[in-house]
C-alpha cells in the first residue's frame, strides 16, 4: 500500500454538525448519497466533495457518511467499532490515491474505499457499512417525498459558487486517474486492462470474505439485472437509469423491464426493494466507486464477468 502525504489534517473540514432542510441549491440530475430512515437523508455530491466526510446520526445510529472525489468513492459507515463512537476528519494522506480519514478518539487512520483501519491503535479493524444508495436529487425527491437533504455550511447564498463540481468533473472526463490524473502530483499511474476502464464505475458487494464489483455497464448489458454469489450468499444486483442495487435473492425468480422489477406476481421498487403488495426485499449494503480503487484493495479477478 502507498501511502502519501498530500495536506495537513483536516484542511478538508467535515461536516460534524449538519443540518438538514427540504430545498438543495443544486441541480436536478446532481447525485446525492442516500441512507434511508424515519426521515430519509440526501447527502449532496455537490457538497461532499467539498468536506468528503459527514458526522451524523440517523436513527440513533452514528454514520460517517463518506466521499472520496479521486477515486469517486460513496461509502456509509457506522462509526462504532468495539462499542467505541468514533467521530471520523480527513488526515490529509492518501492510501492508494483514496482517502485515508482518521478519527479523533485514538488517531487510527482508515482507509475510505474499504473501512479498513490502517495505522494505529485500531490497526486491523474494520468500519461496518450502512445501506446508501447513490441517486440523483430528482429521483431522491420522486422516491422519498418525505425526505430532506444537507444544508450547506457555508449558506445557500453563496453555495453555487462555492460548491463548484466542475473540477471534478473534468477529473473524472480524463483517462488519467488518481492523484497525477486530478492535480498532475504524484507518480503516473498506469492500467493494463483492456476489458474495462480504470474509471469504470462499479458497484462493489462484499459478504463475508467474498467480495464482487460489478461493473455497470455489464450491467445494463445483462437487461439490468445479474444473479451472482458472493461470499457463499446468492444476491441480485439491478441497475435503472436511476441508480443500482443490490438485494438478496429471493426464493422467486425476478425478471426486469421497463425500470421495474416483476416477480412472484409482484412488482418491485428497484431503488428501494418494496413491492406493490407490502413485501421488501433484503436490501445490502454497496459501495459506488471507480474501478482502479475497487482493484487495488480486491485484486484482478474480483470483478463480475458476463
Amino acid at each position: 500500500m502507498n501511502v502519501q502525504n498530500v495536506l495537513p489534517r483536516d484542511a478538508i473540514p467535515s461536516i460534524d454538525q449538519p443540518t438538514f432542510g427540504p430545498e438543495y441549491f443544486g441541480v436536478a440530475d446532481d447525485e446525492v448519497l442516500v441512507v434511508d430512515g424515519d426521515s430519509p437523508r440526501a447527502y449532496p455530491i455537490r457538497i461532499l466533495s467539498y468536506h468528503e466526510i459527514v458526522n451524523d446520526v440517523v436513527d440513533g445510529q452514528p454514520v460517517a457518511v463518506t466521499w472520496c472525489p479521486i477515486c469517486w468513492s460513496a461509502a456509509v459507515y457506522d462509526r462504532r467499532v468495539n462499542g467505541q463512537r468514533l467521530t471520523l476528519g480527513t488526515s490529509g494522506k492518501l492510501a492508494d490515491d483514496v482517502l485515508v480519514m482518521y478519527d479523533r478518539e485514538t488517531e487510527s487512520e482508515w482507509q475510505q474505499s474499504t473501512g479498513a483501519a490502517i495505522a494505529g491503535e485500531l490497526q486491523g479493524e474494520r468500519l461496518s457499512m450502512v445501506d446508501s444508495s447513490l441517486l440523483t436529487w430528482e429521483t431522491f425527491q420522486r422516491q422519498y417525498p418525505d425526505g430532506e437533504v444537507l444544508q450547506p455550511p457555508k449558506g445557500s447564498e453563496t453555495a453555487q459558487e462555492h460548491y463548484d463540481m466542475a473540477p471534478y468533473e473534468r477529473y473524472s472526463e480524463r483517462n488519467e486517474f488518481g492523484l497525477y490524473g486530478m492535480r498532475g502530483e504524484g507518480p503516473r499511474r498506469t492500467w493494463d486492462r483492456t476489458d474495462i476502464d480504470a474509471k469504470t464505475e462499479v458497484l462493489g458487494v462484499e459478504i463475508g470474505d467474498g467480495a464482487v464489483g460489478f461493473p455497470l455497464h455489464r450491467i445494463t448489458a445483462e437487461d439490468g439485472l445479474v444473479t451472482a454469489t458472493v461470499g457463499g450468499r446468492d444476491i441480485v444486483v439491478v441497475e435503472t437509469p436511476e441508480g443500482a442495487t443490490a438485494f438478496v435473492k429471493p426464493e422467486f425468480e425476478l425478471n426486469h423491464r421497463n425500470g421495474q422489477i416483476y416477480g412472484d406476481e409482484a412488482t418491485w421498487n428497484p431503488i428501494t426493494g418494496t413491492s406493490d403488495d407490502g413485501r421488501q426485499l433484503e436490501k445490502l449494503p454497496t459501495r459506488r466507486l471507480f474501478a482502479f480503487a475497487w482493484q487495488d484493495a480486491h485484486g484482478p479477478d474480483s470483478f463480475y464477468c458476463l
